[in-house]
């Protein structure tokens, strides 16, 4: 586990999730800390786990046992006989307010409104936040992700790229403590892959805490404050992006690494 409890902002112990009656968990008691303001990179092979681990973050999915805090709101469960009841779910609903997430297709945003009208919507309807003021912190989001220029478009009109990076304006908008990303380039053109990362650099300088599940490996490597190795729902190896791509010290993460870079990457072999 990585052991830095006074800086955490995420603290995550023996989180487990399985679904239906499977006997192996997609998640097998998954324990690590993430400090503020650090950009971690989730990589590992398809159906390893890293998307389900971050839908247990903004608890899309509820952990079947362990233990999730984010800032200073706590999740415990022990077992899927604990049912949710009503304490629980509130307790699910204050750790969403302190996630916002950006999904893999870019196609998230309501056609029907506008690119502003999208940002807007989160304070508008989970804050009552008046149209007025709502637009006064969509505007400066737009800004930030470079579409001020399109904020009255439909998002029929945008690029894939231009729609993502609508889409993390959205999720900003809410005001979140943490930064979710499920693959969110794997489905744009490669010319459009750099801009949505530009802004995941920017906001990383700007210290928000960021988990980016990604195949992007030139980006993790350069970006990362470290990077997760996941397999069969496990952490196998955690470290600094050039310690990881030149000496992984697991034979997992050094066969996963020769499919993505080649043996030249990964020199150590």
């Amino acid at each position: 586990m990585v052991n830095m409890p006074e800086e955490s902002l995420i603290i995550i112990k023996d989180l487990y999730k399985s679904f239906d009656d499977e006997d192996t968990g997609v998640l097998n008691n998954i324990s690590i800390n993430i400090k503020e303001g650090d950009l971690v990179s989730l990589i590992g092979p398809s159906g390893c786990g890293k998307s389900t681990f971050l839908r247990c973050l903004n608890c899309l999915e509820l952990l079947d046992s362990g233990y999730i805090r984010i800032g200073d709101v706590e999740l415990t469960r022990e077992g899927r006989s604990h049912k949710p009841d009503e304490k629980m779910l509130e307790t699910v609903h204050r750790m969403r307010e302190k996630v916002g997430m950006v999904f893999q297709g870019y196609n998230s945003l309501f056609p029907h409104k506008t690119v502003i009208q999208n940002v807007m919507m989160g304070p508008r309807v989970v804050k009552k936040i008046p149209e007025a003021k709502a637009r006064e912190i969509a505007m400066p989001l737009l800004k930030k992700v470079g579409l001020e220029s399109v904020a009255n478009k439909y998002p029929s009109t945008l690029s894939g790229g231009q729609s993502q990076r609508a889409a993390i304006a959205r999720a900003l908008a809410m005001n979140p403590k943490v930064m979710l990303y499920d693959e969110p380039t794997s489905a744009l053109d490669p010319e459009l892959v750099g801009e949505v990362l530009q802004v995941m650099k920017d906001l990383d300088s700007e210290g928000m805490t960021q988990i980016i599940v990604t195949h992007e490996m030139k980006f993790a490597r350069d970006a990362s404050d470290y990077i997760v190795f996941i397999d069969k729902g496990e952490i196998v190896e955690y470290e600094d992006g050039d310690i990881l791509f030149t000496n992984p010290r697991n034979d997992r993460t050094r066969e996963f690494l020769r499919h993505f870079t080649g043996t030249e990457a990964v020199n150590c072999l």
